[in-house]
């Protein structure tokens, strides 16, 4: 099982989520909340309102999100969703864990304890320039304030 957190529209009661709870993509399976130990720039950017946390550490805000473990399925299932890598890239990151659900193994529970974990992230290091211009959030809803609603796949 792999680490994932998400940030975006695959979080509880965001457009996507039903990806992460449709087992026929694969196991995922909700760990808790957290935030990234390094600060990111999340942007809302392009025509149809896409979530993006840019890879730019130490720029923006410290990202909040949910920790997901991951079977190998789900994972290669998230790969490809995410357009990975030509759109996002999927590295480790840091999360501060804010909130732990999670049963697993001794060494989940000893990480979660320490308040610190290793997660895979899609972030992006391919982003037009001007998108750095764009506002920074710390949180994505896409009904948020911003009024940027996320336009589904299936509505482009």
């Amino acid at each position: 099982m792999a680490r994932v957190f998400v940030y975006g529209t695959l979080k509880k009661g965001q457009p996507n989520y039903k990806h992460m709870i449709n087992t026929a993509k694969g196991l995922a399976k909700f760990q808790g909340r957290g935030r990234t130990v390094e600060k990111y720039p999340l942007v809302i950017a392009g025509k149809y309102n896409i979530p993006y946390m840019l890879n730019i550490p130490g720029t923006g805000h410290h990202v909040a999100g949910e920790i997901y473990s991951v079977d190998d399925q789900m994972l290669q299932f998230l790969d490809e969703f995410e357009g990975c890598p030509d759109m996002y890239q999927r590295t480790l990151m840091r999360i501060e864990v804010v909130e732990w659900e999670g049963k697993g193994s001794a060494g989940d529970a000893r990480a979660a304890a320490e308040g610190v974990v290793e997660c895979f992230v899609y972030s992006t290091m391919t982003y037009p320039p001007e998108w750095v211009g764009l506002p920074y959030y710390d949180s994505y809803d896409s009904l948020g304030k911003h009024g940027l609603s996320y336009v589904l796949r299936e509505s482009r």
